[in-house]
């Protein structure tokens, strides 16, 4: 989980100050301490941390906490301000020229994966209704030219080559040729990595942007790396003058040090961040939501946004028929977990629940697997039995197991399951009718 490490920390912090009556200038000072170590332990740039620190603290210990009837929600308002204003305040988009292409130059070292991550770029802004073409400008990486081949298919976008023989920047002139007569309104360039930052590569790169004169430089670098992403942030920026920043692993870094840091040392915005392995998975880079996510207090739009790109508005209708017409199915449960999963990894979707640490829920089942268990036993159900599961016998369902590789005990509790959410269904269906009718008031008109 992304931030877990600096997330469980500050929780612990500041919920000691939430219910405080009253907050002195020694409380607020030790909290404050508590806060710096969670960060530098997070791997946060020091410097940044004592800024930090210094601001929070200031404003803590003036009158808008001091003299607030609920000081510690004060001072957990002002972290959460602080945050937000140190990954860069509002969402950074990228800036489309008004005379197409836009061409997007994208740089990094090797192993950030920036390859992915412009297939992954690609796949987003043509769900924004963007025509972009893969450029191959990476010569020189046995295979790069082939695995951003691979990307396009997987998210059916042209990819432009003229193999590992022909010079980049030629390579992107002609990419520009080709887009303007296929009427491909946004270049992706993938340029070339190199293990570190040498003077080889940054002079192939200044070549590039000199002559080809990139609409935006975006450099993808890998959260996990934490300083190490921070000063290759810097390098690249001195050097060759970003735009934006788009962070991979994010998902996967429980400490957050590049994420907190970057904005505050090279002054240019994360525009996206990498959630996941799937194409699907890049998100715009939200700091007030990034900074709610980390204080715990989850990030209500990036679910509710989620779902309405997974959840088919068609299938939606039809399932509310069948629930009021109480005909919910074995098949329409399977169609459910299907969406759900398109929607993200359970993990993620808790983390973006307010008031819910996912880590402190080891209690209880967020485990994607369970929802591959359950879709094995119900995809090895006949359809009569998914239509009618009161057929399921000892027999039905020892077969069924066997199926899917389960036991005969995980067979029952999906049925369990399933028939307690149809009938949890049933009574919600006949409260509606009852209410209609005028039978029932709801409790709130009583």
């Amino acid at each position: 989980m992304a931030f877990e490490g600096l997330t469980n920390r500050l929780q612990d912090t500041l919920r000691k100050l939430r219910g405080s009556g009253k907050l002195s200038e020694k409380d607020v000072k030790e909290a404050m301490r508590e806060v710096k170590l969670a960060l530098l332990e997070a791997d946060v740039n020091f410097k940044v941390v004592k800024d930090f620190i210094s601001r929070v603290t200031e404003r803590a210990v003036g009158h808008e906490v001091m003299e607030s009837l609920t000081p510690g929600q004060q001072v957990i308002k002002i972290v959460n301000d602080e945050l937000t204003q140190l990954m860069g305040s509002t969402q950074s988009r990228i800036v489309f020229s008004p005379k197409p292409p836009t061409i997007i130059m994208m740089v990094g070292l090797q192993g950030a994966g920036k390859t992915t991550t412009c297939g992954k770029l690609a796949l987003n802004l043509k769900k924004q209704g963007k025509k972009p073409l893969l450029v191959a400008c990476d010569i020189y990486r046995p295979a790069a030219i082939k695995q951003l081949s691979v990307v396009g298919e997987q998210v059916e976008v042209d990819v432009f080559t003229l193999g590992d023989k022909t010079k980049p920047v030629d390579i992107c002139k002609a990419a520009i040729e080709s887009a303007n007569k296929s009427g491909n309104d946004v270049l992706i360039i993938d340029t070339a990595g190199r293990l570190h930052i040498n003077e080889e590569l940054m002079d192939e790169l200044l070549d590039i942007k000199e002559n080809i004169r990139p609409t935006e430089i975006l450099l993808v670098v890998d959260s996990m790396t934490g300083q190490d992403a921070v000063n290759v942030a810097q390098s690249f920026n001195e050097k060759l003058g970003l735009d934006g920043i788009i962070l991979t692993k994010l998902d996967g870094d429980t400490r957050g040090g590049a994420a907190l840091s970057i904005k505050a040392v090279t002054g240019k915005p994360i525009k996206y961040a990498g959630m996941g392995e799937k194409m699907s998975d890049l998100e715009p880079f939200y700091p007030d939501r990034m900074a709610s996510r980390i204080l715990g207090m989850g990030d209500v739009l990036t679910l509710i946004e989620k779902a309405q790109s997974a959840i088919d508005e068609k299938k939606a209708k039809e399932l509310e028929k069948k629930i009021r017409s109480q005909q919910f199915s074995f098949e329409d449960f399977l169609d459910q977990l299907q969406q759900m999963k398109k929607i993200g990894p359970l993990s993620q979707l808790v983390d973006m629940l307010p008031g819910i640490n996912a880590s402190k829920l080891k209690g209880m089942e967020i485990d994607d697997r369970e929802i591959v268990k359950v879709e094995a036993i119900i995809r090895s159900m006949t359809k009569k039995e998914r239509l009618d599961p009161s057929i399921l016998n000892g027999s039905r369902r020892r077969r069924i197991a066997l199926g899917s590789g389960t036991t005969i005990q995980d067979v029952n509790k999906v049925i369990k399951n399933f028939e307690q959410t149809r009938k949890m269904m049933k009574q919600f269906a006949d409260m509606e009718k009852d209410i209609k009718k005028g039978k029932k008031k709801l409790p709130f008109f009583r």
